[in-house]
């Protein structure tokens, strides 16, 4: 047939009454709640499929995603034992950030984090090229090579390479290079496009001069033809790489100077390696800060210890030279008096200059233990002073060896003073440990932190969700079908029957499809209404035909127009069953298929499309030949014929209205079957000739704007729409909660 009344889901058998409650239009406005969860009801098997379908996509991300594994260290930084409380005060009252703040963001630095990835080689990236999709899977889970994957490029499980070093050109630097592995268990290094660099055997130091490139392999274990994407990254992409993966946090609520480094990467053995190497790189540069101030303090001694001892030789030369000319003077009593004192003296000023020049890094002259120093050396200096102007009342002679004597003995103080300094600084630099100490080494974990399966799974299933969700609503906001018989009746067309969709028709249809089974044998050359007498569409047809004699009182003749907006709503399906229930109830009745195109109201008669209404039309056959009587008493049909190249020009001419008006006399009631009116204009030019047209729309496919669109096309020939019938009506739980339509049945 043309179209038929397709459904999956029966309502109730026994006679159908559509009633309706009050309710809301639905081209309201306003949001429905009821009707949405209806909705959402009559499609959860769609929601349910396509939850499950997303779940299982989550699934197989987090099987194939590449793992991710996170180790852990913890340093301890500790108090400096120099501090004293006044600092301490001075701190809080200027609001400095803890120590470990400052730490933190020492073990986050270029220069921590840069010597950690320069110790690893993190500068060298050695990637396999893998089968799409599913290579890391094979790889992780040491899928061997099969016969078919043999000598092609891609890596799998139990193949890898070690490059022990790379070094490039500037022009060649983060620019990935291809290895592929030869035969005899060599290799060659391949530009990007293909072209060769160098080749050599693994465990030896390979180099090509243009472009520069040396390259060491220590192991390969890949057939030949297997490749590897090897890249020589610069020394801020290996640091930034590292810091991407790298994070450090506190450990406790106050200042403990405990932290906690957590690296994270796909290869377990190098987060737990790399993660132990900043935390010795760490430590290393902690203890070389701390003996820091040593080392200045060494170089400053020994660039002023040759001088030192140069002046301490002059000293004592000039005084031996002295002696001599002054023939060997003593020194009496009290000139060795004033000169202990004053050597005495010479002495702590040269340790107050010493310790001046230590304190002038940490502190300004106003600072109280700066400003005690230099009133210290004011004092010595006064004394000093005071033994100078004794000094002036000594003999020449004493004045002169007490000055060279007090000479070569500061001098030789001051010696001695600097070589004690620097043997207490070196010992001081060989004992420095620093503040710093590791308290964990790296600790890996042994199952990867990412991908959470669990939670991937989960989220994909609620995306699937919403997503089903949004995509019902939407496709309902789009479908603007006509849900109830009250939308239509508020376009002034009545609706002399709702015909509720039928699982029974739907098993007709695939039946007359299916020519090559069996049992369509049962189906062909039957009705809905004979196989199945108390289907509710069935009895609804029923109710159709005693409306259809109210709609018949001032018609012309009785003749039937059945059409409707588009295909597929059921036009055919009203037809036939309209006309067998006419016939049992005694009426003569001729069905004529005007479908002259399309038409195949022949295969329920078990008929084919020749010799019907074309033929009649075109005057090959008379209309006596062109009716066929069937199986079903008082039921006669007349075929749709041969398909004519001009059937809106065989339906002008008037022997068309003189066929409908010949077979109007022979038949209580003409039924006429035509193509859709939005479609062609075969409707119109069929509608003039006969006293009745009825309209069929279809539940939710046809809009009320497209029903209105055909009803004025009919009403701009002249003919009058009678009355409306609305086919394929399911009883949906969008319906029942939104809009209130109910099915009645009676057994």
């Amino acid at each position: 047939m043309n179209s038929l009344n397709t459904s999956s889901n029966p309502v109730q058998l026994g006679r159908t009454i559509p009633t309706a409650t009050s309710m809301p239009s639905p081209n309201d406005e306003n949001v429905d709640l009821g009707r949405m969860f209806g909705l959402l009801l009559d499609n959860k098997w769609k929601i349910i499929f396509l939850t499950l379908l997303f779940g299982l996509g989550g699934m197989v991300y987090s099987m194939l995603a590449t793992p991710i594994y996170q180790g852990d260290a913890l340093v301890q930084v500790e108090k400096t034992g120099n501090s004293s409380g006044a600092d301490e005060i001075a701190a809080m009252l200027l609001e400095e950030e803890p120590r470990t703040a400052a730490q933190m963001e020492i073990l986050r630095s270029r220069m921590i984090i840069g010597r950690a990835a320069n110790q690893q080689k993190l500068d060298i990236s050695v990637s396999p090229v893998t089968v799409p999709v599913i290579g890391d899977f094979l790889i992780r889970n040491d899928i061997r090579r099969p016969g078919f994957a043999e000598g092609r490029p891609e890596v799998w499980g139990g193949e890898s390479v070690t490059v022990d070093s790379l070094s490039t050109a500037p022009e060649l630097v983060n620019r990935p290079l291809i290895l592929e592995v030869t035969n005899g268990g060599g290799y060659r290094l391949l530009d990007q496009e293909g072209e060769p660099l160098l080749s050599g055997m693994p465990g030896e130091r390979v180099t090509s001069e243009e472009p520069w490139i040396e390259i060491r392999v220590s192991e390969l274990q890949a057939p030949a033809g297997a490749q590897f994407q090897v890249v020589k990254r610069s020394e801020q992409a290996a640091i930034n790489s590292l810091k991407s993966r790298f994070s450090v946090s506190q450990r406790g609520e106050s200042d403990t100077g405990v932290l906690q480094l957590l690296l994270t990467g796909p290869d377990r053995t190098e987060v737990g390696a790399t993660l132990d190497t900043i935390a010795e790189v760490y430590l290393t540069q902690n203890i070389a800060r701390q003996a820091a101030e040593a080392e200045k303090s060494l170089e400053f001694l020994d660039k002023q210890l040759p001088n030192v001892r140069e002046q301490l030789v002059e000293a004592e030369n000039r005084l031996n030279e002295y002696r001599s000319e002054q023939d060997s003077v003593d020194l009496n009593q009290e000139t060795q008096n004033v000169l202990s004192s004053m050597l005495d003296i010479e002495s702590k000023l040269n340790e107050l200059e010493m310790q001046e020049s230590e304190i002038s890094r940490r502190f300004t002259p106003n600072h109280p233990q700066y400003a005690a120093l230099l009133e210290q050396r004011a004092q010595l200096q006064r004394e000093k002073a005071k033994l100078e102007e004794r000094t002036g009342t000594l003999p020449e002679t004493q004045q002169q060896i007490l000055r060279m004597t007090r000479d070569v003995e500061v001098t030789q103080q001051i010696y001695v003073q600097l070589l004690n300094r620097m043997q207490e600084l070196n010992i001081a630099k060989a004992a420095t440990v620093g503040n710093v100490r590791i308290i964990d080494f790296a600790a890996v974990s042994t199952g990867p932190i990412k991908p959470k399966s669990a939670l991937i799974v989960i989220a994909a299933m609620l995306a699937g969700l919403v997503l089903a969700v949004c995509l019902i609503l939407l496709r309902n906001m789009l479908n603007k079908g006509i849900e109830s018989a009250e939308q239509l009746e508020d376009l002034g067309i009545p609706v002399y029957a709702t015909v509720p969709r039928s699982s029974d028709q739907m098993k007709l249809v695939k039946r007359v499809k299916s020519r090559n089974d069996k049992a369509s044998s049962h189906a062909i050359g039957s009705f809905l209404a004979k196989l199945y007498p108390t289907d509710m569409a069935t009895e609804s047809i029923r109710g159709l035909r005693t409306s259809l004699h109210f709609a018949m009182m001032d018609a012309r003749n009785n003749a039937i127009m059945i059409t409707g907006p588009s295909p597929g709503i059921g036009k055919s399906f009203v037809s036939a069953n309209l006309a067998f229930v006419c016939a049992q109830a005694g009426q003569k009745v001729l069905i004529i298929d005007a479908d002259m195109r399309k038409g195949n109201l022949h295969h329920i008669f078990n008929d084919d499309s020749k010799g019907g209404l074309s033929e009649a039309l075109s005057g090959k056959l008379s209309l006596k030949e062109a009716v066929h009587s069937c199986d079903v008493p008082n039921l006669y049909y007349m075929k749709r014929g041969v398909a004519p190249p001009n059937p809106s020009e065989l339906l002008m001419r008037q022997n068309f209205a003189d066929l409908v008006e010949s077979v109007c006399q022979d038949f209580d009631l003409v039924f006429i079957d035509t193509p859709p009116i939005l479609a062609v204009t075969d409707a119109s030019l069929i509608g003039r000739v006969v006293g009745t047209t009825l309209m069929v729309a279809r539940f939710e496919v046809n809009p009320v704007r497209e029903v209105k669109i055909a009803t004025r096309r009919l009403e701009s020939t002249g003919i009058q729409v009678k009355g409306c019938v609305l086919n394929a009506i399911e009883k949906t739980a969008a319906i029942s909660y939104g809009y209130g339509y109910y099915n009645y049945s009676y057994k």
